[in-house]
């Protein structure tokens, strides 16, 4: 047997396809376990909600019956999630493309620095811009409407979003605008027939992450909002209360969990081969 042979069966190489899966493997039971474990935990009865079997023994939707309750305002809060996050994605994308093209294309002094400055922004604990942020919307009467949370969620999506669309611009030649307004279109023109829809991947995987953290956010929503018709989904799981006001309904909040996150899911799903393309593309020249 030859030395190649001898490294190909148990050497590096093959030591490699072996802790290729395994770590693959470990890596995909890492991040699904807790999902799994919410789902099983929503399909429990009360009674049975500390039960540590892998899958309910007898298995009950009550829990899910619990979470559409009309009295709980799940319902309205899902919507109101949905608005937050689709006008935070909307904002975030008009924002972020303009000025991920002017830093792309632009030359101008302190241009790195620029950059630097809207990255350093995202690095600000949400904790700290409480208490300021609490104060500034009182004074200007923002405390329990949408645009509480709407803005904080913009200004710590947009860095992300600068920062992507800024190196999928920098891909694409500055050749194309040339020949595009060789062709008669004005600058405006050649960005919004030929640059965007080339830049679209990179758009598309900017909106879905803009649109994930903020339909996650929680706790800008529960400090700026008090009032239950215009409270977020994530803060109305969290406030729950159990049968008599004092139980910790954990099967209702799984069940709830999952009703929040499956959406989340399906979309990362649907969309996952322009996710990929877009983080790649990047890359790519």
């Amino acid at each position: 047997m030859t030395t190649r042979e001898m490294s190909g069966r148990g050497g590096p190489r093959g030591l490699k396809r072996l802790t290729d899966p395994l770590t693959m493997i470990a890596v995909v039971v890492f991040c699904l376990a807790p999902f799994y474990w919410m789902i099983v935990s929503s399909l429990r009865r009360t009674n049975d909600i500390l039960d540590m079997s892998p899958l309910p023994r007898p298995w009950s939707l009550e829990n899910y019956r619990a979470v559409f309750d009309a009295d709980n305002g799940f319902v309205r809060a899902l919507g109101n999630s949905l608005i937050v996050a689709g006008l935070t994605t909307v904002l975030t994308l008009i924002v972020g493309v303009s000025a991920a093209y002017a830093l792309a294309r632009l030359e101008f002094r302190f241009k790195r620095l620029v950059l630097a400055l809207i990255v350093s922004t995202s690095m600000f604990p949400v904790s700290l811009l409480i208490v300021p942020l609490l104060r500034l919307f009182t004074d200007i009467g923002w405390i329990n409407t949408y645009q509480a949370m709407i803005v904080p969620n913009l200004s710590f999506a947009l860095p992300l979003a600068v920062w992507n669309l800024t190196v999928f611009f920098r891909q694409l030649p500055f050749e194309l605008e040339q020949a595009a307004m060789v062709d008669g279109c004005t600058a405006g023109q050649a960005f919004r027939r030929v640059i965007l829809p080339l830049a679209a991947p990179g758009v598309f995987t900017t909106a879905i992450i803009t649109f994930v953290v903020a339909w996650n956010e929680y706790m800008i929503a529960v400090s700026m909002v008090n009032e239950q018709s215009t409270k977020t989904a994530n803060v109305i799981v969290a406030q729950f209360t159990g049968q008599h006001g004092f139980d910790q309904p954990f099967g209702t909040q799984m069940a709830a969990g999952v009703i929040v996150t499956v959406p989340l899911v399906a979309v990362v799903l649907i969309f996952q081969r322009r996710i990929v393309a877009g983080l790649t593309s990047g890359g790519l020249k």
